[in-house]
């Protein structure tokens, strides 16, 4: 998620809700991977892991890195024609917050304290890219445990590992047709973090 949660610099907040007992943030974000107009079409499945991921870091609207996540993702690739795929891919894991800016800075100058922890989930699309599948690599099942050991002061990951390059020895033009995510933590809000836009925010101790 990491690279991927760059893009949230780039959407502005669109709402912020009080800093403590604000409403809780929907995303739909199942019907956006699987029925919305982003959605991959049918093909045939030639991905279907599941990965497991910690220590990695993710960044809010301030650009910082603002919480370490652990997570579960799921990855689906579809060939639509021969040599172009898609791909969907679903999370689902917790957070704990690193001090510092909070991930919506929320009234340009919200914050949130060490060690809030949390829950979140989403996913993404991606456009239909060109790429050449590897060989004799497990496109089933579990795939194990990948510690990125992300560092949220200097935002390095010395072991981050892209998933495509575990199973395509070269992609072009991998672009998202959509991507969000939504995280709860209790009394200290929750936040959306969507292609569709940006609202609430996680704030406090």
């Amino acid at each position: 998620m990491r690279s991927l949660l760059l893009l949230s610099l780039l959407i502005p907040v669109l709402s912020v809700p009080p800093a403590f007992g604000g409403p809780s943030e929907h995303l739909n974000w199942g019907a956006a991977l699987h029925s919305g107009p982003a959605a991959c079409p049918s093909g045939s499945v030639v991905i279907n892991v599941v990965q497991k991921v910690v220590n990695d870091i993710d960044s809010g609207t301030a650009g910082n890195y603002w919480a370490v996540d652990d997570f579960v993702r799921q990855i689906q690739v579809v060939e639509t024609t021969p040599g172009t795929f898609c791909a969907s891919v679903k999370y689902q894991g917790s957070f704990t917050t690193v001090a510092g800016p909070s991930p919506g800075a929320s009234y340009t100058s919200g914050t949130v304290g060490d060690g809030v922890v949390g829950t979140f989930e989403g996913g993404y699309v991606s456009t239909h890219f060109p790429g050449s599948l590897k060989s004799g690599v497990r496109t089933k099942g579990s795939i194990g445990t990948f510690d990125y050991g992300c560092d949220p002061a200097t935002g390095n990951c010395p072991n981050y590992q892209d998933w495509r390059d575990l199973f395509f020895t070269s992609t072009t033009g991998f672009d998202l047709a959509w991507w969000g995510w939504v995280y709860h933590a209790g009394n200290n809000g929750s936040w959306t973090n969507s292609a569709d836009g940006n609202s609430g925010d996680i704030t406090g101790n």
